[in-house]
């Protein structure tokens, strides 16, 4: 899950950005409503917007106006002072999916958070199946066959990407554009390396990762013989 945190109050952003990481997030962070303009223009795989409306240099509601006139269908969580009734109402109307008043509860946020992008990938659950692998996306657990399995917080963050496009193929390039924030240090020979641990630890029975020379990864079910 790679989220942006558009909110030029640090201290809160600096919350916002401990907690979501702590929950296994790659989240980038941008202080000013050009920035966040600019950021959602250059990528395009953010899975959710966190969006404060009193934004310098460019408005929330203006930033939330733009992306929505591209086309875009990114999840927005807009962030608004508790009194300002009016500007959550414009919100909502210019394509807001939900709204916190501020001050709020770090946990009320998180569970949003994952509503969001759960409702952004076309689940109403917070579990994905794939033959006997389970896999939660609020505990942050898998299974298989009832077992749990001891994965890496990079791992599993590999695996739900994967779940969620599985028997598609994703590229290396899709997973370092999913799975890191700006900054980090991820080569293609990186995700070769998680891609391989990822293989030992799910394996088992009808379950594979397949590898396309070139292009990138399926994660598959293999057929009965």
């Amino acid at each position: 899950m790679r989220i942006l945190i558009a909110e030029d109050d640090q201290v809160l952003a600096d919350g916002l950005l401990r907690t979501l990481r702590a929950a296994g997030a790659a989240v980038d962070h941008v202080a000013s409503g050009d920035e966040a303009d600019a950021a959602l223009m250059a990528h395009d795989s953010f899975d959710l917007l966190i969006l404060d409306l009193g934004l310098p240099r460019l408005s929330g509601l203006e930033v939330l106006k733009r992306l929505r006139a591209r086309g875009a269908k990114l999840p927005v969580l807009i962030l608004t002072a508790a009194d300002s009734v009016e500007d959550r109402v414009r919100g909502l109307d210019l394509g807001a999916d939900d709204y916190m008043a501020k001050p709020f509860a770090l946990a009320e946020l998180e569970a949003r958070v994952r509503a969001l992008v759960r409702r952004g990938n076309g689940a109403a659950s917070s579990l994905i199946q794939h033959g006997p692998l389970v896999y939660d996306q609020a505990g942050r657990v898998a299974t298989i066959d009832g077992k749990m399995v001891e994965l890496s917080a990079r791992e599993l963050s590999l695996l739900e990407v994967l779940l969620q496009r599985a028997g598609r193929l994703v590229s290396k390039e899709q997973l370092v554009e999913r799975l890191c924030e700006w900054g980090d240090e991820v080569s293609n020979n990186a995700i070769e390396v998680y891609i391989h641990r990822l293989r030992k630890k799910i394996e088992r029975g009808p379950i594979r990762i397949a590898t396309v020379r070139g292009l990138g990864y399926c994660l598959e079910k293999i057929p009965h013989a």
